[in-house]
């Protein structure tokens, strides 16, 4: 990937009728670049529905990746849960491959009162059987650990790249939103280059090179992130951090994920244009 894509979270909300084909296609007719397929609530397509939306996303230039359910979690106490997450990450992984996107976006999961160590190596440990398996047979995804947005949730930065440096298939994506709510800083033209120093010095130039970012407005509190919210309604210093992005000649994928996705992913795409 040799440029910065701009796209949205799920089907945009001009689209009719609401069906994830005609996404793809409206996504293409607004001018934006990529789309994010939302299986939050769960895997809602098969395999030969996967192989369709492909095709859709390979005639209108259309780059796919993939949002596996909110509900995953990798330090999960009770067997079940567990082994339910594996699995869920695992059949997300591979109709995204049946699609042709490249990465899946997955929340780790929780420290449920954990050591952070002790949760770092139970959810190190519980998705490299995940990466194994998908290897064994040879579904060809990257695994994106997200940046979260609570500090009760597993995802600092420094947990990704701990990740990413353990574990094959395995890269961030960087929600710049969380990472703001989290901290309740790390919005300024200086944090955002700071971030990018960590990840390039960390991960090497590659990681620049194909990156993956969620961006939003937020809501957040004492607790971390509260809600979305649109851009201009919201505190993030979005052009700062194009700024960022363009100054770093950073590429791969800006997903929106604001309540006005589409609005907001064409504001981002123009305002980085400008730079």
């Amino acid at each position: 990937m040799t440029r910065l894509l701009f796209g949205t979270a799920g089907i945009p909300l001009s689209t009719w009728p609401q069906e994830t084909g005609e996404g793809i296609r409206r996504v293409a007719a607004l001018g934006l670049d990529c789309m994010e397929l939302e299986f939050v609530q769960g895997v809602y397509l098969n395999e030969a529905q996967a192989k369709a939306m492909a095709g859709i996303a390979k005639n209108n230039n259309i780059s796919l990746s993939v949002h596996a359910p909110y509900y995953l979690n990798f330090n999960a106490h009770e067997e079940h849960k567990l082994h339910a997450s594996q699995g869920m990450l695992y059949k997300s992984a591979r109709i995204a491959a049946f699609s042709g996107a490249k990465s899946v976006v997955f929340h780790p999961g929780f420290y449920l009162g954990d050591p952070y160590e002790k949760a770092y190596q139970s959810v190190q440990a519980s998705l490299g059987k995940v990466v194994q398996k998908l290897k064994d047979d040879m579904v060809c995804v990257t695994l994106r650990p997200e940046s979260s947005g609570k500090p009760s949730q597993f995802g600092s930065i420094d947990e990704l790249i701990q990740l990413t440096c353990s574990l094959e298939n395995v890269a961030p994506c960087i929600d710049f939103a969380h990472w703001h709510a989290r901290a309740g800083g790390n919005n300024s033209y200086g944090e955002f280059c700071g971030l990018l120093d960590d990840l390039r010095k960390n991960l090497g130039d590659a990681a620049l090179s194909d990156m993956h970012i969620h961006v939003s407005g937020i809501e957040y509190g004492k607790s971390g992130e509260r809600k979305h919210l649109p851009l201009t309604s919201s505190d993030l210093r979005y052009e700062d951090l194009l700024r960022a992005l363009k100054d770093y000649g950073v590429s791969g994928r800006v997903i929106c994920e604001s309540p006005t996705r589409e609005e907001d992913a064409l504001l981002l795409k123009e305002s980085y244009q400008k730079i």
